[in-house]
């Protein structure tokens, strides 16, 4: 579980800090080295570090992939070198989406060799890094550096909380540029097709093909500064928003049997989203009995009946049907609760004036519950 003492203490960089942080004085540090020769390569003879890429179209794999490296010390003044030339790429001190080899010890992350089956949960071997969809360059590239990245970005995180926003991030941001670069389908016969994810707004930078005078390589450019500033948002969100609210619901839950001494009711200290939390909360802590009811402060006190899975209506267990559709004082005789002030007609969340008297309906739809 996270340190939620701790929590309390991070200072996260704001999206507007590491825009400035990041982009002002790393991205204004790219430079491409192309020419017009069939190398599309111009040495600068400065002696920088390079990082390799494979230049023509470009995806969103290697943009957020050479994002991710410019965002650490050792790549941020790196040179960006676009080809495919395999004796260029060989002088490149790091090579993603491109040489067909993958081999962390000497820093080539390419994913196109034939026999290439790396996964999030082959390369990082630990319990809760189970996908396995297979990894593009940015995914490649993440497993590797991404717990620097995240230390980077939240400064102040122990270890543990590095390694939760670590699986959050993959699991919401990550993983889907894997999938789409790798054609893997989100479900078969969709009823409509997303063209404003990130992948398809990287293509998009691409110069058309009926274009004229657009270079390639700064569009590139504007490719790997927008999925690092998307990114970034991603981890600002999981330290800043989703993080502290499954504190919340950690410390609901650790303190249930204070609540009631069945364990199946909690109260929040104050309203978080809570339903992807709680779920994954049993399920590592092996929960039992499940929880039924979820008590929280809102313009009253609700209390809302825990659906069986995050996206379903239907619930472990609804508030009563002798409740249902009722208000104020037709509900105050129906359940004979004084301050129940009303029961949704499908019977999933109900309202009440004070804590207590929500912990009481709470209470007695457990009661009922479990008679019927």
């Amino acid at each position: 579980m996270v340190n939620c003492t701790k929590l309390a203490g991070f200072q996260v960089l704001s999206f507007r800090s590491f825009t400035v942080y990041i982009f002002k004085t790393l991205c204004d540090n790219l430079t491409y080295n192309v020419g017009t020769t069939k190398f599309r390569w111009l040495t600068t003879m400065t002696g920088k570090v390079k990082i390799g890429t494979h230049d023509g179209s470009f995806q969103c794999d290697e943009a957020l992939a050479c994002s991710l490296l410019k965002m650490l010390p050792q790549y941020k003044d790196a040179d960006i070198v676009r080809t495919r030339d395999q004796n260029i790429l060989n002088t490149c001190d790091i090579v993603v989406d491109v040489g067909k080899e993958y081999n962390h010890s000497k820093r080539r992350y390419d994913h196109h060799m034939r026999d290439f089956k790396e996964s999030l949960s082959t390369v990082i071997k630990k319990p809760g890094y189970d996908s396995k969809i297979t990894l593009s360059a940015s995914g490649l590239i993440y497993c590797h550096y991404g717990h620097d990245v995240i230390k980077l970005l939240v400064p102040h995180a122990d270890s543990r909380t590095i390694d939760v926003l670590f699986k959050y991030i993959y699991e919401n941001f990550v993983k889907e540029v894997d999938a789409i670069d790798n054609g893997v389908d989100i479900c078969a016969n969709p009823l409509y097709y997303i063209r404003t994810d990130i992948s398809s707004r990287v293509k998009n930078l691409n110069p058309a093909w009926n274009s004229k005078g657009i270079d390639p390589d700064k569009q590139f450019l504007k490719a790997v500064e927008l999925t690092g500033q998307e990114f970034t948002e991603c981890v600002n969100s999981a330290a800043n928003i989703w993080l502290p609210a499954k504190c919340i619901v950690e410390d609901a839950i650790a303190k249930r049997f204070e609540v009631d001494p069945s364990g199946e009711i909690i109260i929040l200290q104050q309203f978080a989203p809570w339903c992807g939390h709680l779920f994954a909360i049993e399920k590592e802590l092996n929960i039992q009995p499940l929880l039924k009811y979820v008590i929280y402060k809102s313009d009253n006190y609700r209390v809302q009946s825990i659906p069986i899975e995050p996206t379903s209506f239907t619930c472990r267990m609804f508030l009563p049907e002798a409740w249902a559709g009722l208000c104020d004082d037709e509900l105050v005789r129906a359940c004979g609760i004084e301050g129940a002030e009303f029961v949704h007609r499908n019977r999933f969340i109900g309202g009440s004036a004070t804590r207590e008297s929500a912990l009481m309906m709470a209470r007695k739809a457990l009661e009922l519950g479990k008679v019927i």
